[in-house]
């Protein structure tokens, strides 16, 4: 691909109909709220109403959505204006997540809730009866093994229907919850659940990937040796049915777990009481414990799921995902808007003939699915019947326009592409879609609801079409609760809240446009700064990912303290690519003429790979630090990455 052919951002790809507009979830909303007084007509009205009035909005989708748990007479924020300046939301108001999660098992306990694949063929099937009555069983079993309210269970699970009920069990009894996905490494495990000090530990015994069998028990046992809190270590045996719970320390079967005959009951906490434990994702040091609490992903996800990815009863809700990224959080959601989940076990291949056959409304992936479909020249669209697709997302890095451009390409339908942009530090989106807008090639449709998304420049001065920092200027309930054995709050507020006082930096460059539409541009923290030209490096690799010879590819700037560095490209080729002087000159054309001369490259090396996180994140920061003289195993964990041997092909420059 060249230069040229290139797509325009901002390119116009899809409207609203007036039956889309008059159709979403938001819409009826919108209508909601001019009974009630509020008379916001566009978009633009919400967002700004929602926050301005920043209490009413929060306290409208508690009541719009008819919230299980008891709001009380409390005001919806007190104390602090910002978590680490003490602030509490809906004090008072008591709410158990578990409760919302099935309370279709009351309402239409017959419908499907989650629709299950693995790539070894598992097929299982579960309505909101069937997991009402399993979370009930294992509630029991775990309450027998002594777990109560604010205990911690740590899973050691891959996308199964067993990990979302463990977890609906433990939410139910008022315990915390954590889950690293079995292909993280014993270390990095460790790293995280150590933190917390669990009194149960779930595991499986191995899990296929990609045509493979991996058997974990000798790394299961490493990690209950590193715990010594547990009081059971609860064995689901997924890869061996014969794997035995007696090879363990506190080894207890899972079969031993459910307890039959017990109603399922839910323990009232207050509104901020832990539900999870997430992790940063640990490239270096100690991961941050991010405790979320029940009320604030409650709300965040009711609001994110129903007026952002339009979902609600009927949809059937897919995003690829394992338990170690933020977006298995986010997809189970779709229970709390009565959507049907899809949970996957195994590796990216075939995902758009998954969403034909399980009948997918709304299908999510992290953007590198998107690119590789187009790289590869798949047009699912015209391979698969998706008929029943109306949403795609895209989330975990920048999408190029080229990729928005393919999305209506390929598939070939009226659907919205979700591009959003978020994190695990408040398991949500920032930025994100709307059915209400139009969508441009490369730009992320509005900011959402609630969230007082700015851009600012070194001195705190907010812009308009202007690259700055990803800020947030007002607080949501779903922001951290605190850090796991952080009392004093310092880390929590020397990773948000150091670099402006009272302002939440998320560590992203963001253009806001004047219409509202925002651009993202990656990390702040791994700026390409060249001749005093601040640039993101998604920019950089829309350009070079374009070209067919190269599949993926990491670039670095080694300046620092006021210094230039060097600018380095690694280039990964195309299968039956190679890394030729032809390539080379043509790449520096490209980038001279795309960014400016001063973003070509000083040296360009050919790799067999590019470092990513498990959850497919370039791993910048740790490169840049080895190019600058730090130790390749104390710049990034092993464990945390999907492809730790590649580390070698990256050494210190001059």
């Amino acid at each position: 691909m060249s230069q040229d052919e290139l797509t325009p951002e901002g390119a116009r790809l899809w409207e609203p109909s007036e039956e889309v507009v008059a159709n979403a979830k938001v819409t009826h909303y919108l209508h909601w709220l001019w009974d009630r007084g509020i008379l916001a007509d566009t978009y633009d009205e919400l967002w700004r109403w929602s926050v301005t009035e920043v209490d009413a909005f929060w306290d409208s989708i508690w009541d719009y959505f008819k919230v299980v748990g008891h709001r009380g007479d409390g005001p919806v924020r007190s104390e602090g204006r910002m978590p680490v300046d003490g602030l509490r939301w809906f004090d008072g108001a008591t709410v158990n997540y578990a409760a919302n999660a099935l309370r279709r098992a009351d309402e239409t306990p017959d419908e499907t809730a989650v629709v299950f694949r693995s790539e070894a063929g598992g097929h299982r099937l579960l309505s909101y009866r069937e997991l009402a009555l399993h979370v009930a069983e294992v509630r029991a079993g775990l309450a027998e093994l002594g777990v109560g309210k604010g205990d911690r269970v740590a899973a050691y699970l891959p996308n199964i229907p067993e990990a979302l009920v463990c977890f609906l069990a433990t939410a139910s009894l008022g315990a915390i919850w954590s889950s690293c996905s079995p292909d993280f490494g014993s270390s990095s495990v460790i790293d995280r659940f150590a933190q917390i000090e669990p009194k149960v530990f779930i595991a499986v015994d191995g899990y296929a990937y990609n045509g493979q069998h991996f058997n974990r028990m000798d790394v299961v046992r490493e990690i209950e040796d590193a715990l010594p809190t547990l009081s059971a270590t609860v064995l689901v045996p997924y890869l061996d049915p014969a794997s035995s719970a007696a090879d363990l320390r506190v080894g207890v079967p899972y079969s031993d777990l459910p307890r039959d005959g017990h109603p399922l009951a839910f323990e009232d906490v207050p509104f901020d009481h832990p539900l999870w434990v997430v992790y940063s994702s640990g490239t270096t040091g100690l991961p941050k414990p991010i405790v979320h609490g029940h009320g604030g992903v409650v709300l965040e996800h009711l609001k994110a799921l129903s007026f952002h990815q339009d979902l609600g009863h009927g949809d059937v809700f897919f995003w690829y995902t394992t338990t170690g990224w933020m977006m298995w959080n986010y997809l189970i959601g779709g229970l709390l808007v009565g959507s049907t989940v899809v949970m996957y076990d195994g590796a990216p291949v075939d995902l758009w003939k998954l969403a034909a056959d399980t009948n997918v409304t709304y299908f999510g992936v992290g953007a590198p699915y998107i690119m590789a479909s187009l790289k590869a020249g798949e047009q699912p669209g015209k391979t698969f019947d998706l008929s029943a697709l109306r949403g795609i997302g895209s989330t975990g890095s920048p999408l190029p326009p080229e990729g928005f451009s393919w999305v209506y390409e390929a598939i070939g339908k009226d659907l919205l592409l979700g591009s959003f942009s978020g994190g695990t530090d408040i398991c949500t989106g920032f930025v994100g879609p709307s059915v209400l807008l139009p969508l441009r090639a490369g730009v992320i449709q509005c900011r959402g609801l609630g969230a007082k998304v700015e851009a600012y420049t070194g001195d705190g001065t907010p812009v308009i079409d202007e690259v700055g920092e990803l800020v947030l200027t007002e607080p949501m309930p779903s922001m951290p609760v605190f850090f796991w054995n952080d009392p004093d709050m310092a880390r929590y507020r020397e990773s948000y809240f150091d670099t402006f006082p009272g302002i939440w930096r998320h560590g992203d460059w963001i253009k806001i446009l004047d219409d509202g539409g925002c651009v993202i541009y990656g990390r702040s923290d791994s700026t390409l700064n060249r001749g005093g030209i601040r640039m993101g490096t998604a920019d950089f690799y829309r350009v070079v990912e374009a070209f067919d010879e190269i599949a993926d590819s990491l670039v670095i700037d080694t300046g620092h303290l006021g210094r230039e560095g060097r600018l380095i490209l690694y280039i990964q080729p195309a299968e039956n690519a190679a890394l030729t002087d032809d390539l080379i000159a043509r790449l520096k054309r490209s980038l001279r003429s795309a960014l400016s001369p001063r973003h070509v490259p000083d040296e360009i090396h050919e790799v067999p790979g590019i470092p990513r996180t498990l959850s497919g994140k370039k791993l910048e920061i740790p490169v840049r630090k080895i190019l600058l003289g730090t130790p390749v195993d104390q710049a990034a964990n092993p464990d945390s990455m999907a492809n730790p041997e590649v580390l070698k092909h990256y050494t210190k420059t001059d």
